[in-house]
C-alpha cells in the first residue's frame, strides 16, 4: 500500500492525489473524477498520508500504512465503526486495530479521521494487502 502520493488537504473533504508541487501550493487530483486543481499554500495545509504516525504507549509512533493494513486484515471480522459513534466505541475499535496506541495522545477526532480516510480509500479500491507483499519482497 503506497500512501506516498496521497494527501489530506485542510478545508477539503476526502483524500487527494498529489500531481505536482509548485512553490505556492500543490496541484491535486480528485480520486473519483481525476480532475486536477490548484490548492494554494496560503489557504490550505497539506498532510501527506505517508508522513502520519499514530502515538503508541512506548513513546514511539506507528505509521498510518501499518494501521490501514491492520484495518484491511480485520475488515471482514471487525468492520470499521461509524464515525458518529461514541468516543468509547471509537477507542474500543481502534484498540483492536492498534492495541498499543496511546489513549492520552490520540483523540477521538484522530480516530474518526483515520476511519474516514480508510473508508474513502478502501471504497475506491486503493488499499490492498498485495502491494505490501510486493514491497516487502523488493526490500
Amino acid at each position: 500500500m503506497n500512501l506516498e502520493e496521497y494527501v489530506a488537504v485542510s478545508g477539503l473533504p476526502g483524500v487527494y492525489k498529489m500531481v505536482a508541487n509548485r512553490s505556492n501550493g500543490l496541484i491535486i487530483a480528485d480520486l473519483d473524477s481525476g480532475k486536477g486543481r490548484f490548492a494554494s499554500a496560503r489557504k490550505h495545509q497539506f498532510t501527506p498520508l505517508a508522513s502520519i504516525g499514530i502515538y503508541t504507549i512506548n513513546d514511539d509512533t506507528e505509521e498510518l500504512k501499518v494501521v490501514f493494513r491492520s484495518m484491511l486484515e480485520k475488515y471482514e471480522s471487525l468492520p470499521p465503526v461509524a464515525t458518529n459513534s461514541s468516543a468509547d466505541d471509537l477507542f474500543d475499535y481502534f484498540g483492536e486495530i492498534l492495541p498499543g496506541f496511546d489513549r492520552d495522545r490520540v483523540y477521538a477526532s484522530d480516530v474518526k479521521k483515520i476511519i474516514k480516510w480508510f473508508n474513502y480509500l478502501n471504497d475506491r479500491k486503493l488499499l490492498s494487502l498485495e502491494d505490501d507483499a510486493k514491497s516487502e519482497e523488493e526490500e
